[in-house]
């Protein structure tokens, strides 16, 4: 096991400290995991609804315009040809997906490598919890200030939701806050930060140990 210290709401260390398995903060990072697992997140964002009109699907007779020989001209099969004003376009885009299939074991070694170096670097914070009385910035932001997160990208991970911490947080630049189970790979590698409460902690330390 090993021991995270806990921050209260002022930024100030308490006596305080949680446990969190070592199996899930303390492996041997596996970067082509990480790669795997965040190549997978990306590409399952592309909606992959792009498509073109091939010669197939733009309106036009499928009659020979002409004759073949005698006209001086160059032959033509179609008027859908490609080559032609309001035919259909060569080698265009098809929708497709993007998605890339990943076993499940790949992405939670992902996201304990990820954990673990974060870990390693002193880049993951716990804090007691977050609760607010009203939704207002302002009280976010005292909070980033007092723990000296005022100028870095920070993640947020809370054991649940709540509506004013959420409100709170939204129109701050680089701060993204969600629950700490729905977590991908890409949303612990892409801060600076990890801040959790201790519900959120406990939460993904149970997922992935």
């Amino acid at each position: 096991m090993m021991k995270l210290d806990i921050y209260n709401s002022a930024g100030s260390k308490t006596k305080n400290s949680i446990d969190v398995s070592e199996s899930v903060f303390g492996v041997k990072p596996n970067e082509h995991c990480v790669y795997l697992a965040v190549k997978s997140e990306m590409a399952s964002l592309h909606q992959g609804t792009h498509q073109s009109k091939n010669r197939s699907a733009v309106s036009g007779s499928g009659k020979k315009p002409y004759k073949q020989k005698g006209t001086g001209r160059a032959r033509v099969g179609s008027t859908r040809n490609p080559s032609r004003v309001h035919g259909g376009t060569a080698f265009g885009p098809n929708s497709h997906s993007y998605n890339v299939r990943v076993n499940k074991k790949v992405k939670k070694l992902a996201r304990r490598s990820v954990l673990s170096d974060k870990m390693t670097q002193g880049q993951v914070m716990v804090i007691e919890e977050f609760k607010f009385e009203a939704p207002k910035t302002k009280d976010m932001l005292n909070l980033l200030n007092d723990l000296a997160l005022t100028n870095k990208k920070v993640t947020i991970l809370v054991g649940s939701l709540d509506e004013s911490v959420w409100l709170s947080t939204r129109n701050l630049k680089n701060i993204s806050i969600l629950q700490s189970e729905d977590a991908s790979a890409y949303d612990l590698i892409d801060c600076e930060m990890i801040l959790f409460d201790k519900a959120g902690v406990e939460l993904l330390d149970n997922q992935l140990s």
